[in-house]
């Protein structure tokens, strides 16, 4: 009982105060689940592919990312981020940077903590966001536990200024560093999808490593419709 208060109650807390206070974000909201690390001198070029599948519509976004450390704690990253129009023309739509800030070093305290900003520019709507949110993972043995909390606001030409948040949640099994099955869940308006994952990591020389993930994830609920497909592959050296 006491391993159980230690751990997994102020788990339980957290994932309660999220709860309590969501708002829920426009649309679908399944992406990458972050996790609050950074490695001091860290590079990294990221790839990152969306497929929503709803009746006959299919949506299809695509992200291209460089990123690197600016101290062992801080990592920028800079997104372009292309659709797919109803004409199958694929354009750049927006343009992203993002800030991921490590709070706590591995295995520091009870869980890792970390911070996430990010801003966003639409280029032809003129609308932009900008999105803060709290990281959390705990390990569990062989297992890990990773939670995302976001604040969302947004304004723009075509937006209504409003202000909402989104909740990701991932349950992992590290059963060898080149595959790692998952299960995810994503909350947001209208949407509650949960699904299957695999992910893996590749270790070359020094610090050089391919990281790969693959998601599926699926509507739960009369509000949330369709399939949604994630893919990420991210080369850090």
């Amino acid at each position: 009982m006491s391993l159980i208060n230690r751990y997994w109650t102020p788990i339980f807390l957290s994932i309660s105060l999220v709860m309590s206070s969501i708002v829920y974000a426009d649309g679908v909201v399944v992406d990458k689940v972050y996790h609050p690390y950074v490695l001091p001198n860290e590079r990294e070029v990221e790839w990152r592919l969306f497929s929503h599948r709803e009746s006959n519509n299919n949506k299809l976004a695509q992200r291209l990312a460089y990123g690197q450390s600016v101290n062992e704690n801080l990592m920028l990253e800079f997104y372009l981020v292309g659709e797919r129009d109803s004409n199958n023309d694929f354009d750049i739509v927006s343009y992203e940077l993002e800030a991921r800030w490590m709070l706590t070093e591995q295995g520091e305290y009870w869980a890792d903590w970390g911070l996430l900003f990010e801003i966003e520019k639409e280029t032809e709507q003129k609308n932009w966001e900008v999105t803060s949110g709290i990281l959390v993972e705990k390990e569990f043995g062989r297992t890990s536990l990773t939670l995302n909390a976001f604040m969302i606001y947004e304004w723009g030409k075509t937006l209504k200024s409003e202000l909402e948040t989104e909740f990701r949640l991932k349950y992992r099994y590290r059963y060898i560093e080149q595959f790692q099955p998952a299960i995810e869940v994503y909350l947001g308006e209208d949407y509650l999808g949960i699904g299957p994952a695999f992910m893996g990591l590749q270790r070359f020389n020094a610090q050089k490593q391919l990281k790969w993930e693959v998601g599926f994830i699926t509507g739960m609920d009369s509000r949330s419709k369709g399939h949604v497909l994630r893919v990420a592959v991210e080369y850090e050296f």
